[in-house]
């Protein structure tokens, strides 16, 4: 293959790239150094569930066995990094105006001390979620097996992390660790979602919390919810304003039901059936359903059933 390389026409081509470079596209970013690193993010929550989980996961990177020193060494570390990323996404910041470096580094070091602050707080709301997710789930063997087993403890948690970010006004870093989330447990909680004690997510893969999507104690949802907008198609207008429901305590809502809208409340102790598409508030203790489903069997000699799930008869015909 070496002989039908020409470096010429490979020259050109490079050059020609680095021509459009300099076109002034918003996708045009070579200073690799001066920007959140995703990596290092991701690390980062690695690192933070050692803090907030002490003892049930190990770093093989310290060989400590005095634990009070070995978690002062991980959280020292953990600061140092956060303090370096936050400084960096800062620059990506406009709610704040233009800050100069010493502007960012003074607030950069503000912002770790107050989430290094908040973390008892962190861990008294998982603390709640954990227990959720044992009294929720008869599967559970046991309190150890949600903390290393279960998606939606680790999307929750990672919630909590970056929410206490997101309300520092910390710019992309929040995003970037749900989303890592996202990418490991296939749940996507945006990290401005406001959610309350004994929360639990039971399966959890597909679901969506919007970012203004207020949620109470004890909520219990599961796989493919949806908590989102009605509509998207104002963009950047919409940017601040509630777009997503507001689900209130001792709420269920099952799998693939949608619930969408800034003015949509589900009151207390309602329960939204699977499937449900909701767009209209829900008053308490009210049970929302589908209704008149209907499941057809086709046998091999061409005999369909026709199951009408709201119903309890059943009939058939043959085509």
């Amino acid at each position: 293959m070496g002989n039908y390389i020409r470096e010429d026409e490979i020259e050109i081509i490079v050059s020609r790239i680095f021509s459009d470079y300099e076109g002034g596209k918003n996708i045009d970013k070579i200073d690799l150094f001066n920007q959140p690193d995703k990596a290092e993010v991701q690390e980062l929550v690695q690192n933070l569930f050692r803090i907030i989980y002490p003892g049930y996961f190990r770093d093989r990177s310290y060989k400590i066995y005095n634990p009070k020193n070995s978690f002062a060494v991980i959280s020292e570390d953990v600061f140092y990094h956060l303090n370096k990323e936050v400084f960096l996404a800062l620059d990506y910041c406009t709610r704040r105006g233009t800050l100069t470096d010493d502007d960012r580094k003074r607030e950069s070091y503000r912002i770790c001390k107050e989430f290094f602050k908040s973390i008892p707080k962190i861990r008294e709301y998982i603390e709640t979620d954990l227990l959720a997710a044992f009294d929720g789930d008869p599967a559970a063997g046991c309190l150890e097996e949600i903390i290393l087993a279960y998606p939606g403890l680790v999307a929750v948690t990672v919630y909590r992390i970056a929410h206490e970010l997101y309300k520092l006004m910390v710019p992309v870093l929040p995003r970037l660790m749900t989303e890592y989330a996202h990418s490991q447990t296939g749940i996507d909680i945006h990290p401005g979602a406001t959610i309350d004690k004994y929360f639990f997510i039971d399966h959890g893969t597909g679901i969506v919390i919007g970012e203004t999507a207020v949620i109470g104690k004890n909520v219990k949802i599961y796989q493919g919810v949806t908590l989102g907008a009605l509509s998207t198609r104002g963009g950047q207008k919409l940017s601040g304003l509630k777009r997503h429901p507001t689900i209130c305590d001792n709420v269920t809502i099952y799998a693939n039901a949608s619930v969408l809208g800034g003015d949509t409340v589900v009151g207390e102790n309602a329960v939204i059936g699977g499937s449900a598409f909701i767009t209209k508030s829900v008053a308490p203790n009210t049970r929302v359903s589908m209704k008149n489903l209907e499941m057809e069997y086709k046998t091999d000699n061409d005999e369909i059933k026709i199951v009408d799930l709201g119903q309890s008869d059943e009939w058939y015909y043959m085509i």
